[in-house]
């Protein structure tokens, strides 16, 4: 009997690497579209950073409402889901071509806020579905199923945004559209990201007699500490990306470098991600992950000290940092989905929840972090005084240090059981 379950259990698994495309997939539109979207309409169209900032936090506020409604709409989309994915997967690669490919025609700064309104909208929605389908997924994967699959996965995702985070700055060498060219290769990759899932979308094996509400979840204690984790530690992601390109640039006064480092940064984070995965499977994913968290802050702070020339030094941040963002990609989620498994399996409204406090973070970076950093007079491209390279510097790495400090005194009051 044993050996026909043993059997079965194979038929029925995952296919990994059509996980780990999918995440790339999803990771090329999410973190890369804060790294250059903001820098590309202030270059492109004169756009304040003020102002692009507001539209930013304004989509976020819209997450609050979206989010969860997503969620619920991916929990009902029953055997229709792969339909329902086909269809995001589409808005989302026309979002991403009007974006950056198709010059604006209307007012720049509603073109911003409209394409990116479609595209995160199709972006959220693939997210909450793609990573609740992974919690069904990890199950029949058995024992360590969770962490085998978000080492694929977010393994997957870091080479996503390791690719689409350098592509614009390294197709600017060869190219004189390079983010119409970016844009045309995610499309091509939303294309086969979608083939490698297919046949993946299985409907949970089984779900609760009543269905879970979000106050259920939230409820919970250690998936609202989990939660609250994923605001802080997150946060630090977001306000650093948003910052990079004008950190490399004007703080380090590296113009040329920003493809390489980037590069570098994720290419670590990818490398370690399957490496913090096994690390886990040994000592334990709070013990592992709590390292990593330690590993990041510990790097902000070097950054700190960091002035005009200082590469090579920023290239061992980035190093430090990146490998430090394995960590947090790979193991928060495995912890997330492992409690859910436990008391809402297959629930898409709880990775509502999950994408939500992960993007809320985002507002802290659009809404608040570039207009102050305009308020100090600081502006991208031109000469700037030290009072405005200062500010930069604080926001790029002293704030980051502060949220990811929070979110390690979070994880650590959060008891958590591990097999």
């Amino acid at each position: 009997m044993s050996s026909l379950a043993d059997v079965q259990a194979r038929a029925t698994a995952p296919f990994l690497p059509g996980y780990a495309l999918f995440g790339a997939c999803l990771a090329a539109a999410g973190l890369p579209i804060y790294i250059h979207a903001p820098k590309f309409f202030v270059d492109q169209y004169g756009v304040s950073l003020a102002l692009l900032g507001g539209v930013l936090f304004a989509l976020r506020l819209l997450d609050v409402v979206q989010e969860p409604l997503l969620g619920w709409l991916s929990d009902r989309a029953g055997p229709g889901m792969r339909r329902w994915v086909i269809g995001a997967g589409a808005l989302m690669a026309l979002a991403m071509v009007n974006l950056f490919a198709v010059p604006a025609p209307i007012a720049p700064v509603w073109w911003f806020a409209i394409t990116l309104t479609v595209l995160f909208s199709a972006y959220s929605f693939l997210t909450i579905s793609f990573y609740a389908n992974g919690v069904t997924g990890a199950a029949r994967l058995g024992a360590g199923g969770h962490l085998r699959l978000a080492a694929w996965r977010e393994t997957g995702a870091l080479v996503g945004v390791c690719a689409a985070a350098a592509a614009p700055v390294l197709l600017a060498q060869g190219s004189t559209a390079p983010f119409a060219a970016f844009a045309s290769g995610f499309c091509v990759l939303v294309m086969l990201a979608l083939m490698a899932m297919r046949g993946q979308w299985a409907m949970p094996e089984r779900r609760p007699a009543v269905p879970m509400k979000f106050g259920d979840i939230l409820a919970d204690r250690i998936a609202s500490r989990l939660l609250l984790v994923a605001l802080f530690n997150a946060a630090p992601v977001a306000v650093s990306s948003t910052l990079f390109l004008f950190f490399v640039e004007s703080r380090l006064g590296a113009i040329g470098w920003e493809g390489p480092l980037l590069v570098l940064f994720f290419l670590a984070a990818a490398i370690a991600a399957p490496l913090w995965a096994r690390a886990a499977e040994r000592f334990g994913a709070k013990r592992v992950l709590l390292m990593g968290m330690c590993l990041s802050v510990a790097a902000f702070g070097l950054t700190l000290g960091l002035g005009s020339g200082d590469v090579a030094l920023f290239a061992l941040v980035c190093l430090a940092s990146g490998a430090a963002l394995g960590a947090d990609l790979t193991l928060l989620p495995a912890l997330f989905s492992a409690r859910l498994a436990r008391i809402a399996p297959g629930s898409a409204r709880a990775f509502g929840l999950w994408s939500f406090a992960s993007k809320a973070t985002l507002a802290l970076a659009a809404g608040v972090v570039l207009p102050v950093l305009e308020l100090s007079g600081f502006q991208s491209g031109a000469v700037n005084d030290a009072a405005a390279l200062t500010a930069l510097t604080l926001l790029y790495a002293l704030l980051p240090c502060v949220l990811k400090t929070l979110a390690i005194l979070v994880l650590i009051a959060t008891p958590i059981e591990e097999s």
